[in-house]
């Protein structure tokens, strides 16, 4: 029996309908469900001898499920109705019982809560995983000489040990942020909020929480079912860490470009052209570039459906999951793909020591030596500037430049111009806490080390 007369608009239905995505939260609806009906039998709401013919009926759904048997109807809105209803199939009217003092309100929201625990957790082992490919490969290339950048122009030498460092401790930032975001999938418990104001039961909602994982129930029945920080926390996790692989992913594009030629990515991560027979392009990593403003995106969106959205629940808030769902594929793959890529590029060393060879890099080191003679930095930085430009006027390097002429620049630079400009110099000048010297670089790696194997 309904309230309605007249039966749904096919184009509403269809509209309505969220099986099509949603049955990811199987299990944990399951898993939801389980424990929610112990506690209704453990309250003597139900009878025990329902809760075990509902929970014998949930295990054969979860088989069904999981063998891809699992036969879903038209009319199934949602994976909780189609649970229910073939659950209710199953065992008869024990299985109508099941949805006793709850709401599908707070239902999606605490298998939704389960869901972004675990693929938060998903996400900070595949961090955690992506971050120690990078370490071993920092260590495999410590004293490997390249250019350090900015603006894409040769700035500094550092040892590309440094640079995969850096790329390091940016997924390790992602690491302990999905951390917390699964650490906060534990507070606070919404089953049991019921559709807004609580349920007329006297259920055990702290007893429900104990075996979900949750630390608490929500204190709140208005906040619990309207309440969607797990998922904007999550997709702000993703965003940030795909914006982080896009990065990874544009230098390894850069660095593997006949210009850089300082790696050679795989045959494996590579692709051909359809056209062109002697192409080997760095798809892979352009794709991690450009997963992130999809990532991004699906943040802003869910922001826009929370946006000035009014308590409790409203139908917009299904917006939220297809948002997640393909984030979370998104994200997952892209750090999967990202330590495989790392694990398998080779790197040029020669390519990168010419390039880090070039005297011009050395230029602020020879300010630091001015500086270091009691020069003011602008008066030093001012006269270096004036070398470089007498050395690119001339098309020579600093190191072809007479005497005569690096004395015209500063007599103080005379002394020692050579040393300063000599390669390597530059390199293990750089004795600061965090530097690219190789004493500092290992110092790094301990840190790295001892932050990986730290609880984020």
């Amino acid at each position: 029996m309904s309230r309605f007369r007249d039966p749904q608009d096919p184009l509403f239905a269809a509209m309505n309908s969220s099986i099509g995505f949603d049955w990811r939260l199987a299990p944990y609806d399951i898993a939801l469900s389980r424990a929610h009906v112990r506690m209704l039998a453990a309250k003597g709401i139900i009878a025990s001898e329902d809760q075990q013919a509902i929970d014998a009926a949930l295990t054969v759904v979860e088989e069904e499920l999981e063998a891809g048997s699992f036969e879903f109807l038209d009319t199934d809105e949602d994976i909780h109705m189609a649970i229910e209803r073939r659950v209710t199939a199953i065992a008869g009217d024990a299985g109508a019982r099941m949805h006793t003092a709850r709401s599908r309100n707070d239902q999606v929201a605490t298998g939704l809560a389960l869901w972004v625990r675990a693929h938060a957790t998903a996400a900070e082992k595949a961090s955690e995983s992506l971050c120690a490919a990078l370490l071993a490969t920092a260590e495999r290339h410590i004293d490997w000489a390249m250019p350090g950048y900015t603006h894409l122009q040769r700035a500094q030498p550092v040892y590309l040990s440094h640079h995969l460092l850096a790329w390091f401790w940016m997924i390790n930032r992602d690491r302990r942020r999905f951390s917390r975001v699964a650490a906060d999938s534990r507070l606070a418990m919404p089953l049991g909020a019921g559709a807004l104001a609580g349920v007329n039961f006297d259920t055990d909602r702290r007893m429900v929480a104990a075996e979900l994982g949750f630390d608490a129930v929500a204190p709140n029945s208005i906040d619990a079912v309207a309440d969607r920080d797990l998922a904007l926390d999550l997709l702000a996790a993703y965003a940030t860490c795909s914006t982080h692989l896009s990065r990874i992913g544009s230098e390894l594009v850069i660095w593997s470009g006949q210009e850089f030629g300082f790696t050679t990515m795989s045959d494996a991560w590579s692709s051909g052209s359809s056209i062109m027979p002697q192409k080997k392009n760095p798809d892979a990593a352009e794709l991690l570039r450009a997963k992130a403003p999809r990532t991004v995106a699906h943040l802003s969106a869910l922001h826009g459906v929370l946006h000035a959205l009014p308590l409790t629940y409203n139908k917009d808030l299904q917006e939220d999951k297809e948002h997640l769902f393909d984030a979370a594929e998104t994200v997952e793959q892209s750090l999967a793909a990202a330590q495989a890529m790392i694990e398998t590029t080779t790197f040029n060393r020669e390519r990168m020591a010419e390039a880090a060879g070039d005297d011009l890099v050395a230029a602020t080191d020879l300010a630091d030596m001015l500086v270091g003679q009691g020069v003011p930095f602008r008066d030093a930085h001012g006269a270096i500037a004036a070398l470089v430009r007498l050395a690119v006027d001339s098309n020579r390097t600093l190191a072809e430049l007479s005497t005569d002429e690096v004395a015209n620049a500063s007599p103080l630079l005379v002394e020692g111009y050579a040393a300063a400009i000599a390669p390597g110099s530059a390199l293990e000048s750089k004795q600061s806490e965090g530097g690219t010297s190789l004493g500092r670089v290992r110092e790094q790696l301990g840190a790295a080390h001892a932050a990986l194997a730290a609880k984020p």
